[in-house]
């Protein structure tokens, strides 16, 4: 199964500011340690959102909004997608990215083509 990692931003992100000596090492280990474990598909981090943009197209009118964005809690920091066998192990990698970070981390599965059959639960109530 494969999970999305997601870090949060945070107003230090927001404004440009690199992450400490400490917690680009201490990623960098959890990363190293994914990757070691042969369940890392892949990790990045993202630019603040003053270089993004959000696009909106509803009945065939396209809205681009520049950043930055307000909610600096909601946006993405970054993501580390990992091939794991159970929610529980993607939560223990979490974790440690969590103890790296010192911040809240986001769990969530990634939909698979397995999901769309009739068989699948992952959609039902």
């Amino acid at each position: 199964m494969r999970y999305m990692i997601i870090n949060k931003a945070d107003a230090d992100t927001e404004a440009g500011k690199m992450v400490s000596q400490e917690v680009a090492e201490g990623v960098g280990k959890v990363v190293e340690d994914l990757s070691k474990a042969g369940v890392l598909l892949f990790a990045e981090g993202v630019h603040r959102s003053a270089l993004g943009a959000r696009v909106k197209v509803s009945r065939g009118k396209r809205t681009v909004t520049d950043g930055p964005f307000a909610e600096t809690k909601e946006l993405i920091g970054g993501i580390i997608v990992v091939d794991v066998r159970s929610k529980d192990e993607a939560i223990e990698w979490a974790a440690r990215l969590s103890e790296a970070l010192d911040g809240e981390i986001e769990v969530r599965r990634v939909v698979e083509e397995a999901d769309f059959s009739p068989d699948s639960d992952l959609f039902q109530s």
